[in-house]
């Protein structure tokens, strides 16, 4: 059961959530939640999360080691069946962490040794060690201590071709025969889509012999109708070197799409593609000395340069069609990213025979907010999280922006254009964590959906609805309820882009337990939940697969 963390500590306006950064709770075997309401039928389908399962180990010194940031967390994993059973449904779920090994080095030794993202660094660690460390690294981590737990792909082209243990599961009545597990490096664990057992970890390398670098976006973007998976990665040299990857769907081989040395290189996320273009945005987030201070720093938060406002933000439009590489090239102000939303084409407004792309995106003014999420600052009774909420925080603000790519079917990619913005949302009516309807995926869309922060709480504090058109929010709030990303499921006999529900794992700070919210996604009002008995981490990022609806499963 999860610790009573309200009864005698104060919480930032009576929001208690450090439930949710501390959970060590997982359910190996398949148990039944209590569902209430009405959850349509055809959401039938298994929905998967990925976060931190807990974040601090009792170790054979005495000492208790904890870990600095959210996004290194021990990563845990959690499956959703959602069953059509006559005219009810039924929700079963089951979770597993996947870093058993790192936990047990951990008690062990003391310490987590090897790269993180945000790990703070002994700071009695000589000079000389740290010098030392960059020109004869240590060993790397061992594969079954890999961290890596923040998206999750299913059924995905390339990696399943891989290895004849990954293919024990192609029997699962669900359809699921593949599972990964990503993060922003260049590797992914293959987790068993039953039992949630981590297996094997893979490089890109298996997927084409240039494919060096170790970093890459742990959000990968497939095309909604061929299944086709694209990313990028980024390798360290004389200079940063990014390779833009296509995996087909259709034979799983891989192809370079472009090869860009004249960026540099940044923690990039996440990126965007349109019917014929892959596009890669690199915003500010740009790693020091040529990547070099990661080896320094062993993390990577602390290997990012200061945010710098004359430092413009470059995309590259690859053409993912006919073979041209780079063809456009754009550029703007400086901000900085996680999640892009969506892409596509359209006629320029100005003249009919010029080709623009327009894309949405949730934005940064600065790099504040990478700061923002260590724990001790995302914690409702944290005092350093004071310092991240109410009017003080204002860089940690995200908006919704779209932009304008002119005339792309007639650029010269050697002579950057102007990316203009059309639109941004003010800061309350903007998602983080933002989708959309699948559905709508490289097409015009006109609403987006994520989890807003309006200084109710030091964390998340609702889901908001943006429509675009009309420039209003419509919200799903409860005081002391700390949602997570939603995942769109939409009506198969919907006709209207809004026709669907929104699944979000919810934690009520209050009784410190979780539910799996349903949530009509044109009115925002809950019409179910399938609630728990105990509570789940605040996580990351999920993927669905419906039981009904046949297709390629799209990374987003």
């Amino acid at each position: 059961m999860a610790p009573d963390t309200t009864s005698f500590t104060k919480h930032f306006n009576n929001w208690p959530n450090d439930t949710g950064f501390e959970v060590i709770h997982e359910e190996r075997e398949p148990v039944e939640l209590t569902v209430s309401g009405h959850i349509p039928s055809y959401v039938s389908g298994t929905l998967y999360r990925a976060g931190p399962g807990g974040r601090q180990v009792k170790t054979d010194k005495g000492t208790t080691f904890a870990v600095d940031h959210w996004f290194d967390g021990f990563s845990q994993n959690h499956r959703f069946q959602i069953i059509q059973t006559g005219s009810s449904t039924r929700v079963v779920y089951n979770s597993r962490r996947s870093v058993d090994p790192l936990i047990e080095n951990i008690r062990l030794t003391g310490n987590m040794a090897g790269f993180s993202f945000g790990q703070k660094r002994d700071p009695c660690t000589s000079f000389f060690k740290k010098v030392m460390s960059v020109f004869v690294p240590g060993p790397p981590r061992p594969q079954e201590e890999a961290n890596i737990g923040v998206t999750l792909s299913i059924n995905p082209p390339g990696f399943n071709q891989q290895t004849n243990e990954n293919r024990k599961g192609g029997g699962h009545a669900s359809g699921i025969h593949t599972l990964l597990a990503k993060t922003d490096v260049a590797v992914v664990r293959h987790i068993d889509p039953e039992t949630l057992e981590p297996r094997g970890v893979v490089s890109q390398k298996t997927l084409h012999p240039k494919l060096t670098g170790n970093l890459s976006a742990a959000h990968t973007k497939s095309d909604p109708i061929s299944g086709d998976v694209f990313n990028y990665n980024l390798a360290f040299g004389r200079t940063a070197t990014y390779r833009v990857f296509r995996v087909s769907a259709a034979t799983g081989q891989t192809e370079i799409l472009a090869t860009i040395t004249d960026a540099p290189g940044a923690y990039l996320h996440s990126s965007l593609i349109t019917e014929n273009y892959f596009i890669l945005c690199v915003w500010s987030g740009c790693y020091a000395w040529g990547g070099l201070k990661i080896l320094w720093e062993k993390n990577m938060l602390d290997a990012i340069s200061p945010f710098n406002p004359n430092r413009k933000a470059l995309w590259y439009v690859i053409d993912r069609k006919q073979g041209k590489g780079v063809v456009a090239k754009y550029e703007c102000d400086p901000f900085f990213c996680f999640h892009t939303i969506n892409a596509w084409e359209e006629a320029s407004p100005t003249d009919p025979l010029h080709t623009d792309i327009v894309a949405d995106l949730s934005i940064y003014k600065n790099l504040d907010i990478l700061k923002k999420f260590y724990f001790n600052n995302l914690k409702s009774s944290s005092p350093t999280s004071l310092n991240f909420t109410g009017e003080k925080p204002r860089g940690c603000d995200v908006f919704f922006r779209r932009w304008r790519l002119p005339s792309v079917n007639t650029a010269n990619p050697r002579k950057p254009r102007e990316a203009v913005v059309v639109h941004t949302a003010e800061h309350s009516h903007s998602p983080e964590l933002p989708v959309i309807n699948p559905r709508l995926l490289t097409k015009p869309s006109r609403y987006v959906y994520g989890a807003c922060d309006r200084s109710l709480s030091t964390f998340f504090d609702g889901l908001v609805k943006y429509d675009v058109q009309t420039q209003t929010a419509t919200y799903f709030s409860v005081h002391g309820h700390s949602p997570g990303e939603g995942t769109f499921i939409p009506d198969p006999n919907g006709t209207a882009e809004d026709d669907g529900v929104l699944l979000s794992v919810v934690l009520d700070g209050f009784t410190g337990k979780s539910y799996l919210l349903v949530l009509d996604a044109k009115t925002m009002k809950e019409v179910g939940r399938a609630s728990m008995d105990f509570a789940v981490n605040f996580g990351f990022h999920g993927a669905y697969c419906s039981q009904g609806v046949k297709g390629p499963v799209t990374d987003i």
